[in-house]
């Protein structure tokens, strides 16, 4: 290899990523593996003051475009049509997929016969390790006031006035814990996290922005400091009480959060 002339070094690369954990591992898809054939999946699409103005948010049209490349059907509606949408289907979704801030809503209001997760959960399959993360959301059930939280986000976006991560999650947090918890962000794809003293739990975004193989490197690196990590979906889920429910779709991760819920309780 030659630093001066650059000989060998796109070999050198391909060797490393190649013997990187978990380069090997190939990301499922969104979420058109979880339908069956002729199956179709409705998504609850709020447009609140977080939505963009005449487009959708990158999950949201990623999770669209995932059922049109898988030759799956789709129903987008928001929150207030959710029941009107149901209601002009011959038979009941495969699947309902939903926005995190209103899955208390589509809880409440869907049967329990219908599957349910979020946009959010769909990411933390498709972007990480989604046991670990499910793993990791059975930390907030000991979270106390006084507590440290790591919010991360893969982008460096300009933060809105009602912003998820920087408002409504540490006000969740702040709920869960029964206090107020010290929270701090740390946005963008290059930066580290160093904390001293550590959190007790690190939260994470969906990670769109990121590659899965750059979310992995995170996860290892809380996993590495003994840090827990779940993500914003989860997070919000299980301070609406709903995160079993969302994650039934997925029985691996379900029953890692059960199991390390119970751990934490013992």
């Amino acid at each position: 290899v030659s630093t001066v002339t650059g000989e060998g070094l796109s070999a050198l690369r391909d060797l490393l990523a190649r013997l990187a954990p978990g380069a090997q591992e190939t990301p499922p898809p969104l979420l058109h593996d979880l339908l069956p054939e002729n199956g179709l999946v409705l998504f609850i699409v709020p447009l609140d003051s977080g939505a963009p103005k005449g487009r959708l948010i990158l999950p949201q049209v990623q999770s669209i475009r995932d059922c049109l490349d898988g030759r799956k059907l789709s129903l987008v509606a928001t929150e207030k049509d959710m029941g009107q949408a149901l209601a002009s289907l011959a038979r009941h979704p495969a699947l309902v997929v939903c926005d995190s801030q209103v899955v208390h809503l589509a809880a409440r209001e869907l049967p329990s016969s219908i599957p349910l997760t979020t946009f959010s959960l769909l990411m933390a399959r498709a972007r990480g390790n989604m046991t670990q993360l499910a793993q990791g959301a059975a930390a907030l059930s000991h979270l106390r006031p006084g507590d440290f939280v790591l919010l991360r986000e893969g982008c460096s976006h300009h933060p809105q006035k009602d912003d998820i991560g920087r408002v409504k999650l540490p006000r969740l947090l702040e709920k869960i814990a029964g206090g107020p918890v010290k929270t701090r962000m740390l946005a963008g794809k290059n930066a580290e996290a160093d904390e001293d003293p550590a959190p007790v739990l690190a939260i994470h975004c969906g990670a769109c922005t990121l590659t899965r193989r750059q979310m992995l490197r995170r996860q290892r690196d809380a996993q590495r400091r003994g840090i827990p990590m779940t993500n914003y979906g989860m997070a919000i889920s299980f301070a609406q009480g709903v995160l079993g429910r969302v994650l039934s779709p997925f029985p691996d991760a379900l029953r890692a959060f059960n199991e390390a819920l119970e751990k934490s309780r013992t």
